[in-house]
Parts: C-alpha cells; sequence; structure tokens
C-alpha cells in the first residue's frame, strides 16, 4: 500500500495482507507518523498523531471510521480526518498532507451586519466561532471576555503553572483576525436585555446582537472564614493567577484547601518547588466521591512520596496573617499550620449572576438551563460549558452540569450549528483527564450515583481500570496505565451499548477489545 506527502514522496509501507478490516498500522514516512485504517475492505490514511497534545492514535480506539485518542478522548474520522469529539480544534490531515488541517472556514463578508456575541473567552466559545465560520456564516462574531489573554487552554494552569503564554493560546492572534473572530479582553457584560438585544458592559459601553452565546463558565469558590481576604490567598482562575502562585510558593510553605483536581495538580506541580506543601482535605481521601477512595488513596500515596502532606477529614477555622499577609492556618481540629501562601481549590460556581435580571432560565446551582441543542428559554440566547445544565442522552437525558473542557467544546459545536438552524442535538460521553506528577488518570461517563467499583489491575501496583456500577450496569470508568481501555469505553457508551456489571466482573474483557 503507498502513501503520499504534497512533495509526491511514494513508499511502501505495508502489503495489503497485512491489514484486515478492522484493524489500523502506525507507519512512519519521511518522519511523519501516518495512521493506516482499513474498515469494510477500504483503506485510508490519516495523520497519526492527535491534533490536540500528540497522542499516538495508534494506541486509542477504532470503531468504524472513527478512531479515539486514548489520552484525553478526541475523535476524528479516519476518512476524512475531521475533528468529530473533543478536545482539540484541528483536524487530521489526510494522506497527501502531514500536518495538522484546519477545516475550511469562511471570513466576514463586508456589507453583512448580522452580529454573533459569545460572552466568555474559553473552549465553548471559541467551538462556536470556529463552527459558525466552517458554516460559511459571514456576519460579524464578537467573543467577549473579562481575561487578559486570548482564548487559551486553562486545563494547562494547574498542570504547568510557569507556562510561556504562548504555549497554552488556543489559537494565535492573526488566525482570528484572518477569519473575522472579533476578541475583546478585559471586558465584562454587567447586564443583558434580551427584548432590546443589547449588552451593557462595566465600562458603560453598549453592544447589539442578533444571536448571543452565553459561555461565562465558572468561578472558584472562595473561602469562607476569617482571614481569607488576606494578600496570599490565593484561588486559580486566570494565567496571572498561575504564574503569581509559581513565584509566591517557589521555596516557600504552601498549604492547599481542597483535595479536588486543581488542588491536587497544585500540589504535585509544587512538590519539588515549595519549601512545603500541604494538602487540606475535607474527606478522608482525594477524589472520594467522584474516583472512590482506593484511587484517592493511590494519589494521595503518590504525592506522599514527594513529601506533601495531607490533613484529611479537616477543614480551615481561621487563616491568621501579618502585614496583610498570611503567617499561619488554624484547622478545625485546632492544629496550626505556618503558611507563606494559601491556594484555594473547594469548587466552581457558574457565572450567571449578570443574567439575575433577565427572564433567562437558571436552576437552583446558578447554572443556565439548555435544552439539547444549546438553546435556553429566550430565542436567540443560547450557552454552552461550564455555566449550562443540559440533557446528557448517557443519564436519560437527565440535566446535569459538568465542567469537562471536552464537553465544553462540544456545546459550543452544537450551539454554533443552532444559530445557523442545524439542529443537531447534543450525543457526547463526558471524558475527563488529570496528571499528577507525569502520571494521567482517564475517566469517562457519568457516574454520579454509583454504588460499586469493579477493579481490573490494582492501585497498588498503579495500573489498573475501574467500572463504575449503578443498576447492575457500568455507567463509567477509570484508569492508569491501562489506555485504550477508557476510550474503547467511551465509544461504546456513545452507541448506547449496555454494559453489564457482570461482563466488568468477567475475567474475559474481549468484549473491551484491548488490544
Amino acid at each position: 500500500m503507498e502513501t503520499k506527502q504534497c512533495e509526491e514522496i511514494t513508499e511502501m509501507v505495508c502489503l495489503e495482507s497485512d491489514l484486515l478490516d478492522g484493524q489500523m498500522k502506525e507507519v512512519e514516512v519521511d518522519q511523519q507518523k501516518i495512521l493506516l485504517v482499513r474498515n469494510k475492505g477500504e483503506f485510508s490514511a490519516v495523520g497519526g498523531l492527535c491534533t490536540h497534545y500528540g497522542a499516538p492514535l495508534i494506541k486509542g480506539a477504532l470503531l468504524g471510521d472513527r478512531v479515539r485518542c486514548p489520552f484525553h478522548g478526541a475523535c476524528f474520522n479516519t476518512k476524512t480526518g475531521d475533528i468529530e469529539e473533543f478536545p482539540g480544534l484541528d483536524s487530521l490531515p489526510t494522506y497527501k498532507k502531514l500536518k495538522k488541517r484546519v477545516k475550511k472556514m469562511s471570513s466576514r463578508v463586508p456589507g453583512v451586519s448580522h452580529t454573533v456575541v459569545l460572552i466568555g473567552g474559553g473552549p465553548a466559545s471559541l467551538q462556536c466561532a470556529e463552527t459558525l465560520r466552517q458554516n460559511d456564516y459571514e456576519g460579524r462574531i464578537i467573543m467577549v471576555t473579562k481575561d487578559e489573554q486570548l482564548p487559551l487552554d486553562k486545563t494547562k494552569l494547574s498542570k504547568a503553572m510557569n507556562i510561556e503564554i504562548e504555549k497554552v493560546l488556543l489559537r494565535q492572534s492573526d488566525f482570528l483576525q484572518h477569519h473575522g473572530i472579533e476578541v475583546w479582553t478585559k471586558k465584562e457584560v454587567k447586564s443583558v436585555d434580551t427584548e432590546a438585544k443589547t449588552l451593557t458592559f462595566k465600562d458603560g459601553t453598549v453592544q447589539h446582537y442578533d444571536q448571543l452565546l452565553i459561555s461565562t463558565g465558572g468561578r472558584a469558590k472562595p473561602l469562607q472564614c476569617p482571614g481569607a481576604e488576606l494578600k496570599n490567598v490565593k484561588l486559580l482562575q486566570s494565567f496571572k493567577d498561575a504564574t503569581e502562585i509559581h513565584h509566591m510558593s517557589a521555596g516557600n510553605k504552601a498549604v492547599i484547601v481542597g483535595t479536588s483536581f486543581i488542588g491536587m495538580e497544585v500540589a504535585a506541580y509544587l512538590s519539588d518547588k515549595a519549601a512545603s506543601v500541604t494538602v487540606i482535605g475535607s474527606s478522608k481521601f482525594p477524589f472520594q466521591s467522584s474516583l472512590g477512595p482506593d484511587i484517592g488513596k493511590m494519589t494521595m500515596q503518590m504525592l506522599e512520596e514527594k513529601n506533601v502532606k495531607f490533613c484529611t477529614s479537616n477543614g480551615v477555622a481561621e487563616i491568621r496573617g501579618e502585614n496583610g499577609k498570611v503567617r499561619e492556618v488554624v484547622l478545625k481540629n485546632g492544629e496550626v499550620l505556618p503558611a507563606d501562601i494559601v491556594i484555594v481549590g473547594i469548587g466552581v460556581i457558574p457565572n450567571s449572576d449578570f443574567l439575575k435580571r433577565t427572564s433567562v432560565e437558571i436552576d437552583s446551582r446558578n447554572a443556565v438551563v439548555v435544552d439539547k441543542f444549546m438553546k435556553t428559554n429566550i430565542p436567540d440566547v443560547f450557552a454552552a460549558g461550564d455555566v449550562v445544565s443540559f440533557p446528557l442522552p448517557l443519564v436519560g437525558h437527565k440535566r446535569v452540569n459538568i465542567g469537562h473542557w471536552q464537553l465544553a467544546q462540544a456545546h459550543g459545536r452544537i450551539a454554533g450549528l443552532s444559530m445557523l438552524n442545524q439542529q443537531v442535538a447534543i450525543n457526547t460521553v463526558p471524558y475527563f483527564w488529570t496528571m499528577l506528577l507525569g502520571k494521567s488518570i482517564r475517566y469517562t461517563g457519568y457516574g454520579e450515583g454509583y454504588t460499586d467499583i469493579v477493579f481490573k489491575g490494582s492501585t497498588k501496583e498503579r495500573k489498573f481500570l475501574a467500572f463504575y456500577i449503578k443498576d447492575e450496569e457500568v455507567v463509567a470508568a477509570a484508569s492508569l496505565n491501562y489506555d485504550p481501555a477508557v476510550a474503547r469505553l467511551a465509544e461504546m457508551l456513545l452507541m448506547g451499548k449496555r454494559i453489564t456489571k457482570t461482563q466488568a466482573q468477567s475475567d474475559d474483557l474481549s468484549w473491551l477489545q484491548l488490544p
């Protein structure tokens, strides 16, 4: 079988008989990795590395004409190379071009006055903007963000806190300009008038819209205790916060409140940079309710090996300071910890306060309510990302609020299509990952209310696959060093396949089709 590149390099890479139906093979041509796929007797060749962060797709899950990345769950069509599930923005090259490919996009056409305003500078807004341009929208697109920067990959901020801004930007400014996507930074919306179709900003300016996307995400929940307002008590919300936490913690005593994914990732990052790191958690183990005590205990041990200390089943009673700066943290059990900086990661509140005076429906948890097309109850007002409560097909279309990067992008795409009257219902399986000390735990599904966990491998050996069971069915899975099991399960859940507890307990996992 031959494959080629733009400069018409042609090489024999494998025999047709080497590749059976439903199989894939990675080959290298002119130092470029290519994925060969055979499906229903037809061959296709696409780029072999995921466009999100370069994971080898050969280690992923192939189902028909679709390959799912083993690391973060992005999916690509193996015939067209198109990205079909997130995270990531770019599509795979087909075999004639061997670099990432941007789907064909239009730009703004002078004289077209129709305006779409996207509130928020995260992945949902950016994906919505790109979806509009990919579908020949010719009007004006304005993205409004209170951040100082262009849209960036915030998932990296808790994992690599001293990273250069260029390395975390999702798109460069010339790309956005070329495709007519305006980004207004340091601009915050004060109120919305859905009848007049106008936004009023905190600086007093007003902007008209024809269609509106609310994708304002969530903000970190502040600590409620005496001393929480001291100068060195930090929340991680922006690029600037990450940089400040890095510099304030270097060589100093860091105390982290909360054993959330953010808290644990920050603890792992600071473990070899701060003089000491102490984590305070309300439960006995980190991630206890989401991933279960076994995985929580394992992650705790991983960090303890790097001299991170834990104060579990505890909380902060008071933070004491000197000259406006933190000096010590008093725990609820009376213990006193010396501290130069306190980093708080105790949850997220959806940013919907600016909608209070509107008729946009908000639920009891502050989330904006949307339907399966990401429409709110107000015509021409859509919402996406961490700020929404949306119907998840996986749980019988029950409304859920989930703060996953991949979901925000999926929402943004559906919202963009809805704006163009292309009624495509949201159909996605949540996919999440966390990175601790160079090891990545992957998770897929929706495990809330699970009653049992079935393990393959073991947390002691740090190689496992955990199935979360509810009503005798697998509703979610987590893994470490067990790729592409989670990617494979995500595909099965997406197709509506029922996986029983008995299947999960069986020593025969052939139904998962692992290599």
